[in-house]
């Protein structure tokens, strides 16, 4: 059985961790992303390549978990909808879209950012523009949030009687 290293650790699908974690990095940022926002970001790939569907867009429910208290024992919540889509390009490249919603053609969209950022010359020119703007947008949106629930938060405290 050779030794690696976590450096070279590869898992089943011959994916090194961190190319896992960009991935999903740059997935959730997709699916979170507007159409507007991934429009803008196929048009900076012009020479694309085409495409055949593997599983074309189809929507389902996903069960939804919760945790008591935020970081406690799980809980099912409830039923969410879900659009998926997977393709490949002509190249081999295979992209996977997920959104909420019933959005089909947002589901595509994010599965061919997906395969074109698995392409080092464009992953190159997405990960500068679209994806860093799209990261600075759901950070402010995050922030006035922030704001929001700090400008409402109500402290209690507690007086002692004296005997």
């Amino acid at each position: 059985m050779p030794i690696t290293s976590p450096d070279t650790a590869r898992d089943e699908d011959g994916a090194a961790p961190q190319e896992r974690a960009d991935r999903a990095r740059w997935l959730a940022l997709f699916a979170r992303a507007t159409r507007d926002e991934l429009d803008d970001a196929i048009a900076r790939c012009p020479d694309a390549p085409q495409f055949i569907w593997l599983r074309a867009p189809q929507t389902g429910l996903v069960l939804v978990q919760g945790r008591v208290g935020g970081s406690g024992d799980r809980f099912n919540l409830g039923e969410t909808t879900v659009t998926r889509c997977t393709l490949r390009q002509q190249d081999g490249v295979v992209g996977t879209g997920y959104v909420l919603g019933r959005d089909a053609e947002r589901a595509v969209r994010v599965a061919r950012l997906d395969a074109l950022m698995q392409m080092p010359h464009h992953r190159g020119v997405l990960a500068a523009g679209p994806l860093a703007a799209i990261s600075q947008r759901l950070a402010a949106t995050a922030a006035q949030n922030d704001a929001d629930v700090a400008a409402s938060r109500v402290e209690f405290f507690t007086m002692v009687r004296e005997a």
